[in-house]
């Protein structure tokens, strides 16, 4: 893993890939079918569909011991070796619709070295532009944290509990949902996948539900509650969610719109997103 240089690697910040996919509907539907229908609005694409399109392809030669892309092909090769998709925010400007052709622009905008309460952190911050013919139609905040190595058997901090007003929705995880949501995604990711990696390497107590996925249920969820398509929806996971556990999605009304939680066994808060 090549070390930190001098300049903090900002030599890669304005760097960006470009790609594209026609949303099929045989795509749309497989979303959708990957998706439970107590957060579907019915007639309505769900939301999300942007992280099934035109995803990073590599050869396996070009592939991390994590299953992702080898570090220096499309983002900086800090040097901490684990991955998890920390949150991020969308705005939408208009709706994707059956038989566009998307172009994802991914623009590196920052990268930051921390040290935390675990160690050495790096943050990365990724701009995603979807436009469509008739323009920017969604417009996307990814951030990325990278760790040190797993600290296999040390206890995990305890994880804030929730006490949302909404009773929410119940969503029940199970192996066939991460199958399908990393194929659609082209995501390698082993800890989604590979129990044996997601335990004695990444330190994780099984295989763990997609961020983004949960971004999704709660992105869609909101969708339902608020009556009305999406403006805004920024979210930040809290804690790993394994596959088996039943997720609860929470919607609390608040001045500007919508707080939303997805808990965990005991009301552990696993993901907080805001939507307008």
């Amino acid at each position: 893993m090549t070390a930190w240089p001098a300049n903090g690697f900002a030599d890669w910040i304005g760097r960006f890939d470009e790609d594209s996919e026609c949303l099929s509907p045989q795509l749309a539907q497989r979303f959708a079918v990957t998706l439970p229908s107590a957060v579907q609005t019915e007639g309505a694409l769900p939301l999300g569909l942007q992280w099934c399109l035109a995803p990073i392809a590599e050869d396996y030669a070009n592939l991390g011991g994590d299953g992702h892309p080898k570090l220096g092909l499309h983002l900086p090769p800090v040097p901490l070796p684990r991955r998890m998709w920390a949150g991020g925010a969308l705005e939408f400007f208009r709706p994707f619709a059956i038989g566009d052709h998307v172009t994802r622009r991914s623009t590196i905008k920052d990268v930051k070295r921390k040290t935390g309460s675990t160690g050495e952190l790096a943050f990365v911050t990724v701009e995603h532009d979807y436009s469509t013919d008739a323009g920017l139609a969604l417009r996307e905040r990814q951030d990325i944290v990278y760790r040190d190595p797993a600290d296999i058997g040390k206890a995990r901090a305890a994880a804030p509990v929730s006490a949302p007003q909404d009773p929410g929705v119940a969503i029940e995880t199970n192996p066939v949902m991460l199958f399908r949501y990393s194929a659609l995604t082209f995501n390698g990711h082993r800890i989604h996948y590979d129990a044996p990696y997601a335990r004695d390497v990444e330190g994780y107590d099984g295989l763990v539900t997609h961020g983004p996925l949960i971004a999704t249920l709660l992105m869609n969820y909101a969708q339902m509650k608020l009556g009305a398509p999406l403006k805004q929806f920024a979210f930040r996971g809290q804690s790993p969610a394994i596959v088996g556990q039943t997720l609860h999605l929470h919607a609390d009304q608040g001045a500007d719109g919508l707080t939303l939680t997805a808990t965990g066994p005991a009301g552990k808060i696993i993901m907080t997103a805001e939507a307008r």
